[in-house]
């Protein structure tokens, strides 16, 4: 059991019949009156973030969330074939269940495999990923002066904006959290 006066980034519990993670919280202590958690929560199911306080002394269950290292294997229509690395075991996941961050991950890449009692409900990525730029408008000298970007494609087929100065055949690194550029790889 876990009390909302121990609330942290990224603790898991049950609220409701579902499994939730605060994004944020706040202990306020009003002047006038008890103290009370202000909480931003997400269902790890869903998705949804709802804004709720809490009473400190309020408990909840706590709710383990396995993160199980596995490769991805290929896509066979809208299931998503993935290999326990320890086991060699073949577990398919629907598309609908990988994020849209999955757009970044490339085949024997090793991702985390999220489930909750047994249940898979999610699939996180690494966050830096380095991919090939395979289409994008060439760059010009002198390119690198501005902060202006371009669109381009990586070799999983996702579209994100670069710098000038990135041509075709560049390997770069994506931040996969956000979907953004962050550097030429080495």
């Amino acid at each position: 059991m876990i009390t909302a006066g121990d609330f942290r980034n990224g603790v898991t519990f049950e609220l409701d019949g579902n499994v939730v993670q605060v994004v944020e919280f706040q202990h306020v202590k009003p002047g006038k009156g008890a103290a009370f958690v202000r909480t931003k929560y997400k269902n790890v199911i869903t998705g949804s973030v709802v804004e709720r306080s809490f009473n400190p002394t309020e408990k909840f269950p706590t709710a383990f969330i396995e993160r199980k290292d596995m490769q991805y294997s290929y896509a066979d229509g809208n299931l998503y074939h993935f290999m326990d690395t320890e086991t060699w075991e073949d577990v398919a996941i629907e598309e609908e269940k990988l994020g849209s961050n999955f757009k970044f991950v490339k085949e024997e890449m090793v991702v985390k495999v999220l489930s909750y009692k047994g249940n898979v409900f999610g699939v996180e990525p690494p966050y830096f990923v380095d991919l090939q730029v395979t289409q994008t408008d060439p760059g010009f000298a002198g390119d690198t002066a501005t902060n202006a970007s371009k669109p381009a494609t990586l070799e999983t087929g996702a579209e994100i904006r670069v710098p000038l100065f990135i041509n075709e055949g560049d390997i770069i690194r994506v931040d996969t959290r956000t979907g953004e550029y962050m550097e030429r790889a080495k």
